[in-house]
């Protein structure tokens, strides 16, 4: 009878065992389980809270940063704002070196990119697990809009603090011509961003095939447009030879060479409405009468410790 039952108590006993082996098993997953599964709320919160520890790593992302974030939620703007500086100060504002190491020592919890810009320093933060947003920056003037509403969005800020685009204008027929003229002669033609500014302000583009065309020096001294916009630099360089040659600098009056403030073009965001305004301001003041219609009603309010330009 005794060698009857052994059997099967062995077989009970090896069962309990692989019930208690399972049972250990089992208690590690269901107290990491038990452990992450408030976890699945903070992104709720987390995503009605306001980032603190905000990186930026090109001079875009700076830009936005200045006009629409609290100073102290900024953990550092990108090296290239000390070299492209704004018109206003940022005393205090802290920026990095443009390194993996310092980046990651500053722990964000947000990092802001542009879309071309930074391309290892995202890459490799990415792979280390960090907080990295691409932001695409506006290729139209109506994409300013829901660009600005991104980043809003991704600081904690009201989107709705963002500024529509005005309705789209068409430069009369007869509107003046408006030559965009960059380093080494390299005009700017249409189908570009800057050719919607220019249309917007009320001017026609002097250039009208290409996108971004060298220009020839006897053409635009034979047929000189209205005006030329070009920012001089403070020093003597060749890619400024085209815009010093005595012939073009003769085919138009000093009057009609317009001050161009670089940083207003180097991002496209909510100044260029501003851009827009002085444009056709400059329109206005050394070509013709003024082109109906309002001006863009810009009253966005910079942040509490930058002062406006």
């Amino acid at each position: 009878m005794r060698s009857r039952l052994r059997p099967g108590i062995r077989l009970l006993i090896g069962l309990l065992v692989l019930s208690a082996l399972a049972l250990a098993v089992q208690a590690p997953s269901a107290l990491a389980a038990s452990t992450s599964a408030p976890s699945a709320q903070p992104p709720s919160v987390k995503a009605q809270s306001s980032p603190q520890r905000v990186v930026s790593l090109d001079l875009c992302m700076d830009r936005m940063l200045a006009l629409h974030a609290d100073r102290a939620q900024v953990a550092a703007l990108s090296p290239m704002h000390r070299r492209f500086p704004l018109p206003w100060p940022l005393e205090g504002w802290p920026d990095h070196d443009g390194s993996l190491e310092q980046v990651f020592s500053l722990k964000p919890d947000l990092i802001l990119v542009g879309q071309h810009n930074a391309l290892m320093l995202r890459k490799r933060l990415q792979t280390l697990q960090q907080p990295v947003e691409l932001v695409t920056l506006p290729r139209t003037l109506n994409d300013i809009e829901a660009y600005e509403r991104r980043v809003l969005r991704l600081i904690g800020r009201d989107p709705d603090d963002a500024h529509p685009a005005p309705a789209p204008r068409t430069p009369a027929a007869d509107a003046p011509r408006l030559l965009l003229l960059g380093p080494n002669g390299i005009g700017t033609g249409p189908n570009t961003f800057e050719d919607e500014v220019i249309r917007q302000a009320g001017w026609r583009n002097y250039l009208t095939g290409v996108r971004y065309e060298r220009l020839d020096l006897e053409r635009v001294v034979t047929d000189p447009p209205d005006a030329i916009l070009w920012h001089s630099p403070d020093a003597q360089a060749l890619a400024t030879r085209f815009a010093d040659h005595p012939a073009l600098r003769h085919s138009l009056t000093p009057e009609h060479w317009l001050p161009k403030e670089n940083w207003r073009w180097q991002c496209p965001g909510p100044w260029t409405w501003e851009l827009i305004d002085q444009l056709r301001q400059q329109r206005q003041r050394h070509v013709q009468p003024p082109l109906a219609g309002p001006s863009h009603p810009l009253s966005h309010t910079l942040s509490p410790n930058v002062r406006t330009p």
